[in-house]
């Protein structure tokens, strides 16, 4: 994105669009009016680097889900190899730089859920293999590895089996994601994993107390092991005016608490949600995102970094 005469790449954690392509409704390497997201926006819009979750739908879980995670694996590959001119798979240092040199687009599988990989660790050698980089443990609801945080109150922290695959992950260098788990799990992952955690979309409980979100300790817990929180635009997360200046009050928050602008990010969750949030309507508008951050006092250089630079330093660090 240019914004005030500078490069500001733009990275953003979290998005369901590949769940289109496999409902047969959208290919997204063609624009669209349907959705919030597909590649020819996403160039509009000044974008970077997106990760597209691979999330296995309820219905699949648990007997199906194996397969059904193999067919998200397909469709990136797939939606991307159609159109190499649009967009990049994004899976090594080498392949992040060459989007950032050369100015164009990347994308990164990660997986919501870790239903489809199960208890064995090759799996996740699989996967890596495959180019997934980033993984969560858990959706919303209680599976072998660990508690989602739909278990709340009371849910509980990672299995023997999911400290195994928390293990394997940082052993082949697939990033762990703590959004979606329960907080006993969060604090286990933090305790487990040898490398930074992130938070692909996750906003903050002290101002929308919701079990989805972030308490402040565990943002501060977060920014101490050197990880990320992908400020999320879902209205539930966001709760009181539900627009994009509340998507700032997220980010703001999360700044006042680490005191730093080293930790924060954005995870959208851009068709993940039938109803946008006002402002933010899709991909397209993520200038205006970087112009209402500026009128409300934030300086350039926390800007760049909250919309891109923190999670490529963070990939940078992770993948040298």
């Amino acid at each position: 994105m240019q914004f005030h005469g500078q490069f500001m790449p733009v990275v953003d954690t979290h998005a369901d669009s590949l769940g289109a392509v496999l409902r047969g409704e959208r290919h997204l390497h063609e624009r669209s009016d349907k959705g919030q997201l597909d590649f020819p926006r996403m160039l509009e819009g000044g974008h970077t680097l997106q990760f597209f979750s691979l999330w296995v739908e309820p219905e699949y879980k648990p007997e199906r889900a194996q397969a059904r995670l193999l067919q998200y694996v397909d469709a990136f590959w797939s939606e991307i190899g159609a159109h190499p001119e649009l967009i990049t798979p994004v899976t090594d240092l080498a392949t992040l730089e060459q989007v950032l040199s050369q100015g164009g687009l990347g994308g990164v599988p990660s997986i919501e859920g870790a239903e489809g990989v199960g208890t064995d660790p090759a799996m996740v050698r699989i996967l890596h293999r495959l180019g997934v980089r980033l993984m969560s443990l858990t959706w919303n609801e209680r599976n072998a590895l660990a508690d989602g945080a739909g278990e709340e109150p009371g849910g509980g922290g990672v299995s023997r089996a999911g400290r195994a695959i928390i293990e394997e992950m940082n052993r082949v260098n697939i990033i762990p994601d703590v959004s979606h788990i329960a907080e006993a799990g969060f604090w286990d992952v933090l305790e487990i994993s040898t490398r930074p955690v992130i938070a692909s979309h996750s906003n903050c409980r002290e101002l929308a107390p919701h079990r989805r979100n972030l308490s402040d300790a565990q943002i501060r817990a977060l920014a101490e092991q050197g990880g990320v929180q992908g400020i999320t635009f879902v209205r539930g997360f966001l709760q009181g005016s539900e627009d994009l200046d509340r998507v700032i009050d997220h980010m703001m928050h999360s700044l006042e608490v680490v005191g730093s602008d080293r930790h924060v990010g954005l995870g959208s969750d851009f068709d993940g949600v039938d109803n946008p949030v006002t402002g933010l309507e899709d991909v397209t508008a993520l200038p205006q995102l970087a112009e209402r951050m500026s009128a409300r006092g934030l300086s350039d250089e926390t800007i760049g970094r909250v919309l891109g630079y923190n999670y490529i330093d963070f990939l940078r660090k992770a993948w040298a």
